[in-house]
């Protein structure tokens, strides 16, 4: 009951205005109480000796319905104003009750015709206006009362209490009816956004695009709703618009609105046909730049393919351009094709159409400075060949293998499995260093370095860290490890271990194993590893080897003073 009610309350708002609508429209459409007679020939002697000359034709009108024309002016009265004189006395003829038809009749003057209502002179008709219609003065005039008489009769009938009750009969049935068809409206949308509501995750569900989620199903669920609800008021507004059209055609007052109101509707309707119609030959024109444009694209994606698989293979076109080389040759094709179609589109030469595409133009260039430079640099970056998809990479300070490059950004994952995005820009801009490049052909070398004191023989360093390396896994025999001496410091020298792998990816887990077996085998030996700096008395301390890999007879060394006489 609660819609039901809303809807009362809205229609008689509704209502009220526009009884207040037919109140002001019967206030002002009346004519004044007196209306001064101008002076016309009509009701005076006319002399054909007068100076008569031909003038525009004015129509004599009544409720935008043209009765008749008046070619002639008669002296100083225009051939405008005896049209709008004639229609003045014509409309004071059906708003007078007691008026009756038989009063209508023609008198035969010396010089013109006179149309005479009762003792009013409606108009005179001269000699000249029925040589500009081809007949007599007699029979224009006869011809023109029975005009009037018509349309009299018909004024007077609209007017009659009889029309108006049946108009307000037929105005609250079509009142009835709109309510009713407000209600169902309301139920109906009503109903349909439960059942929409109802389906999230059933029968409507997420739009996806492989693993990327556009739109959700609570969001799709969303959109229908709003869009029922759209549906529902436009529908309501369309009713209502109908409605009024109908009921202002039931009153004399308001049928001239209702005509207005249809040629709201009509007008667009007829422009968009014949525009619709003159757009044809550009139809045709555009479809023949369609199909020639999907075919050309057809053919660079079949022998961009081929590349792609090895079939035809370029001299020094590699594999893997093929892909970003098709993508810019299909965005030019289409860049192409969009300027010889763009004179062809519907408004494309109206100064509105171009000035929007001026501003979108600018618009976008000064938007996407920064987009444009990261596609140069992600065009630059795949024809360079800087690194692949899979590569062990550092840009900049970001280390990881490379899982996704586009034309504007390169998604790198660390080593502690975090996806960062890098603008191409930012990229192109870095040191890059490829880790996997030619790690498979001749290998990565992985490197540390440390500090042995002096009294160790260099010999058994390079055997000891040689030996680690080989211990390793993913470090290969072939080509042999070796041993660089990077430096003769104070306390130490320092030796720098080179091994090769062609696993860049496990870098981490490598030095992780390599920095373990270091420590191992120099403890075994019985080596001490003075990294960084390490200072000791060498008497009363025990040595810098953990005890599992001392000897079971091991002592510490008693303290020893020496003194010269």
């Amino acid at each position: 009951m609660t819609d039901l009610q809303n809807l009362m309350r809205l229609f008689c708002r509704l209502l009220i205005i526009l009884c207040l609508s037919v109140s002001i429209e019967m206030a002002y459409g009346q004519p004044p109480a007196a209306v001064k007679q101008a002076p016309s020939l009509e009701q005076a002697k006319v002399s054909t000796s007068g100076p008569i000359s031909v003038s525009k034709s004015y129509p004599v009108k009544l409720r935008d319905k043209t009765l008749f024309s008046v070619q002639e002016k008669i002296y100083s009265v225009s051939a405008e104003e005896r049209a709008r004189l004639v229609s003045e006395r014509i409309r004071k003829l059906y708003e007078d009750p007691k008026f009756s038809l038989d009063e209508i009749h023609v008198e035969e003057m010396e010089t013109n015709t006179e149309i005479v209502a009762a003792d009013v002179v409606i108009m005179a008709v001269i000699d000249q206006d029925g040589a500009e219609a081809g007949l007599s003065r007699q029979e224009l005039a006869a011809k023109y009362a029975q005009i009037i008489k018509s349309v009299v009769r018909d004024m007077q009938h609209d007017y009659s209490v009889e029309s108006l009750t049946f108009g307000a009969a037929w105005t609250a049935l079509a009142t009835v009816v709109l309510i009713l068809a407000f209600y169902l409206s309301g139920k109906i949308s009503a109903r349909v956004c439960q059942k929409l509501v109802a389906s999230k995750g059933y029968h409507i569900r997420a739009l996806r695009i492989q693993r990327v989620t556009l739109l959700s199903a609570e969001r799709i669920a969303s959109l229908l709703v709003s869009l029922v609800k759209v549906v529902k008021i436009g529908t309501m507004a369309s009713l209502f618009y109908f409605y009024l059209t109908l009921v202002f055609s039931f009153f004399p007052w308001t049928q001239g609105w209702t005509a207005i109101l249809i040629e709201f509707i009509l007008r667009p309707v007829r422009m968009v046909l014949a525009a619709a119609i003159a757009f044809l030959p550009n139809i045709f024109f555009i479809g023949v730049i369609s199909v020639v444009t999907f075919y050309s694209i057809k053919l660079t994606r079949f022998i961009f393919t081929e590349i792609d698989k090895g079939t035809i293979r370029p001299s020094g076109f590699y594999a893997d351009w093929a892909d970003p080389t098709f993508k810019i040759c299909r965005f030019l094709i289409l860049a192409f094709a969009a300027v010889v179609m763009f004179p062809y589109l519907p408004g494309a030469q109206s100064p509105a159409f171009q000035g929007i595409s001026v501003f979108l133009g600018v618009l976008f260039s000064l938007g996407s400075t920064s987009a444009v430079s990261n596609i140069v640099a992600g065009v630059v970056l795949t024809y360079t060949r800087a690194f692949q998809i899979g590569d062990r990479v550092k840009i900049g300070d970001t280390v990881g293998d490379i899982v996704d490059k586009t034309l504007l950004v390169t998604r790198v994952r660390t080593i502690k499995n975090v996806e960062t995005s890098i603008p191409n820009a930012m990229v192109l801009s870095s040191h890059i260093v490829n880790f996997s490049t030619s790690a498979k052909e001749h290998g990565l070398i992985l490197h540390t370095s440390v500090t042995i004191g002096y009294d160790v023989p260099w010999r058994q360093v390079h055997e000891l860290l040689i030996a680690a390396a080989t211990l390793t896994s993913d470090i290969l025999n072939d080509p042999k490890p070796f041993v660089l001496q990077t430096s003769l410091d104070d306390f130490y020298v320092s030796y720098e271990l080179n091994a090769y792998t062609n696993q860049p990816a496990s870098m981490a887990r490598i030095y992780s194993d390599l920095h373990q077996n270091i420590p191992d085998g120099f403890n075994g030996a019985g080596v001490e590893i003075m990294s960084p700096h390490y200072g000791a008395l060498r008497d009363g301390n025990n040595a810098a080897v953990p005890t599992d890999y001392l000897p079971k007879d091991y002592s510490t060394p008693s303290f020893r003073f020496q003194t010269s006489k």
